[in-house]
């Protein structure tokens, strides 16, 4: 199979899809792999190194995307990017669109057949492939607060874990998953007072165990939100429905009763964030203020530390990729939790709670892939 990485081109995006070792493992399975010329550099990789792999370089993206069998990228693909995708294409890649009509419907015009990273399932019911970045995610949010906590960045001067005499900041994280455990994990470490809320009591009583005292647990009902978010410094929101549209578990009067200064991260943002009031930023412009709260919204996070979060997809990402390159319908076909992540294929939408969303028709993997 001839797999083609291009340079991703969404705001401050420096992660690359795919590094050296798991180019010269696919080539040694008897693939090739082209690589778009500097697509590494944000990353620290450099194209003597994919060279030394055994990839070829290309000279720009429409190399890649025209002469690929599949196409692996990072982040969801731009409108300017799906102008060049085409029937018969395979895309490996984050594709969130329960929160992009736009993109689910040029996707559906493209013909192709695409594969969200985020829905792929691990026997056990978990999200691998969406895991390590929801790690990193989580693990960067509580800095990401913390300077927005700052006066200068618009909030309340607060340090996230105070000092002796002075009380920290009050963190209250929504969810209590992978990066929910995280967000705690570095929001403890920093000495904040954490609050985290779920509705599974299963999750917030494995939460007591791995955080004991260090944190506080809550189960969420609307009411019980309403309160903690009013009294937090800190807001991390980290729900997911995967594959759907996330839940709207803050409301603008939620937003309005908070402090002023007081703000909010919403992780979620990927699938239209979690909070009434949040919208899509990016790392140029990260932040906006509703009712004197700084909202922070950007929607690819993990691509401040992009070496460091491209070994970690790529880690997950590799096994899945030398299945697809073996023979991707074959593939799709004979494993459900790898079938999982088809989104869309041939025209149709695979994924149903993208279908539910956009109010679009829904095809079985199944029905479609023996179409």
């Amino acid at each position: 199979m001839r797999i083609g990485v291009p340079k991703e081109i969404k705001d401050h995006e420096y992660r690359v899809g795919l590094i050296p070792s798991s180019v010269s493992e696919l080539i040694s399975h008897g693939h090739a792999v082209t690589i778009e010329r500097n697509a590494g550099r944000g990353a620290g990789l450099n194209d003597a190194e994919y060279e030394s792999a055994g990839a070829t370089i290309a000279a720009d993206a429409d190399a890649i995307w025209s002469e690929s069998d599949m196409i692996v990228k990072v982040k969801e693909t731009l409108p300017s990017e799906r102008k060049k995708l085409g029937r018969g294409q395979v895309l490996f890649t984050y594709l969130h669109l329960a929160a992009d009509e736009e993109q689910t419907k040029d996707l559906l015009a493209s013909g192709a057949t695409c594969i969200a990273y985020e829905t792929v399932r691990a026997p056990n019911g978990s999200l691998p492939i969406l895991i390590p970045m929801s790690e990193v995610a989580g693990r960067l949010a509580p800095q990401a607060g913390a300077h927005c906590l700052e006066k200068q960045s618009g909030g309340r001067g607060i340090l996230l874990g105070g000092v002796p005499g002075v009380a920290g900041a009050n963190v209250v994280i929504l969810g209590g998953g992978t990066s929910g455990t995280h967000a705690a994990t570095i929001a403890v470490g920093m000495q904040a007072n954490v609050t985290i809320i779920d509705r599974s009591p299963d999750v917030l009583r494995r939460l007591a165990g791995e955080f004991g005292n260090a944190v506080q647990t809550s189960f969420a009902t609307p009411t019980t939100i309403a309160d903690f978010v009013a009294e937090a410094d800190l807001v991390i929101g980290c729900v997911l429905v995967p594959g759907a549209a996330a839940p709207k578990l803050v409301t603008r009067q939620s937003v309005a009763a908070m402090k002023p200064g007081a703000v909010i991260v919403d992780i979620a943002i990927d699938q239209g964030g979690c909070c009434e009031t949040s919208r899509k930023t990016t790392h140029s412009d990260p932040t906006y203020v509703v009712d004197g709260v700084v909202h922070y919204c950007v929607t690819n996070m993990p691509a401040a530390v992009s070496r460091t979060s491209t070994y970690a997809l790529n880690n997950v990402t590799l096994p899945f990729l030398l299945k697809l390159a073996e023979g991707w319908r074959r593939a799709l076909s004979e494993d459900s939790f790898l079938c999982a992540g088809l989104n869309i294929h041939a025209g149709k939408i695979t994924c149903e709670p993208v279908a539910a969303v956009h109010r679009l028709a829904y095809t079985p993997p199944e029905k479609a892939l023996a179409l």
